[in-house]
């Protein structure tokens, strides 16, 4: 299989970065198989003995009812808005591009083009133009997932559980999972790590509420530590920016010291004097701060006769 080593993906530039592409993992020779003439698009659908296609790159109209979901697919959720215009779309002009299935027995087993066959029953298309293909559950797999992620609108939670998957089904470590997908390495490791978290931050990102940026510091979080859903709910509540969230852990995990209490300056002995005096005439505790000749006498009392004593000596009474 061809393969081409790529830089990690970025924004937009996912569909740049799948360098390996689906046509890379598809067999080159096509494989000999039973067909019957498929019927054109809107027409009555064949049966399932009859179409059961194999030939390779050849477009066939298969009945929709005969195609199964992908074993292999990490999308939980389709943009309605999206999937509505496709429909629509697939009304009018119907399907342009083709799916891509394989066959499982007398059915047929979805690869790519889950869209594109959910808006075709929406639209209340009989039959859908396909490709089918023969191929192993490994690659049927890389190829739903290479799918997912060239599209633009695939959450971070989403790109993770599709790297788990290849890595749990299918036993590839981190590197191979890179190679077969065009990114880093350590783009794997840092979507992998995702799955770390906690269930209630994860919705919060496939909700588009938390950032990949913002779930990636969190993840870098020790599980015992229970206060990263607090901390995810105050960044959603209060809109923080990746940098004051990295801020925020970084005052609980290294709380700054205490800053030391300034050492009082020593009191002037003529100063000290005054006050023990004070303290004698009135009965309550006195303080004077000075200051080169200038400042304020402060003057405690603890009950009201106390205080109307003060006030007593020092109006004359």
């Amino acid at each position: 299989m061809a393969e081409t080593t790529m830089t990690a993906p970025s924004g937009g530039d996912k569909r740049k970065v799948l360098g390996r592409g689906l046509e890379s993992l598809l067999p080159s020779k096509p494989h000999s198989a039973t067909a019957a003439q498929a019927a054109p698009n809107g027409t009555n659908a064949p049966s399932a003995a009859s179409s059961v296609v194999k030939i390779e790159d050849q477009v066939q109209h298969l009945d929709v009812n005969l195609v199964d979901p992908s074993p292999y697919q990490t999308r939980s959720a389709m943009s309605e808005k999206s999937l509505a215009e496709l429909t629509g779309s697939v009304r009018e002009s119907g399907v342009l591009q083709p799916i891509t299935v394989r066959a499982v027995g007398d059915r047929y087993q979805l690869i790519t083009g889950e869209r594109r066959l959910r808006a075709s029953i929406a639209a209340g298309r009989g039959t859908i133009p396909a490709i089918v293909r023969v191929v192993a559950d490994q690659v049927a797999a890389e190829m739903t997932i290479i799918e997912n992620l060239q599209r633009a609108d695939l959450n971070p939670i989403e790109q993770a559980r599709a790297y788990h998957r290849l890595s749990e089904r299918f036993r590839l470590t981190q590197e191979e999972i890179a190679k077969r997908m065009g990114v880093e390495r350590p783009s794997v490791a840092n979507y992998l790590r995702l799955l770390r978290l906690s269930a209630k931050i994860q919705a919060y990102v496939e909700a588009g509420e938390l950032a990949f940026s913002h779930a990636r510091v969190l993840a870098t979080l020790d599980d015992s530590m229970t206060f990263a859903d607090d901390l995810a709910e105050s960044a959603v509540r209060e809109g923080w920016s990746v940098k004051r969230l990295a801020n925020e852990i970084e005052s609980i995990l290294v709380p700054k010291p205490k800053a030391e209490p300034k050492p009082e300056k020593p009191l002037d002995p003529n100063v000290k004097e005054a006050q023990r005096e004070m303290e004698r005439a009135l009965g309550v505790r006195v303080k004077i701060d000075d200051r080169k000749g200038k400042g304020k006498i402060v003057i405690e009392y603890a009950s009201l006769d106390d205080f109307d004593r003060v006030v007593a000596a020092l109006s004359g009474r």
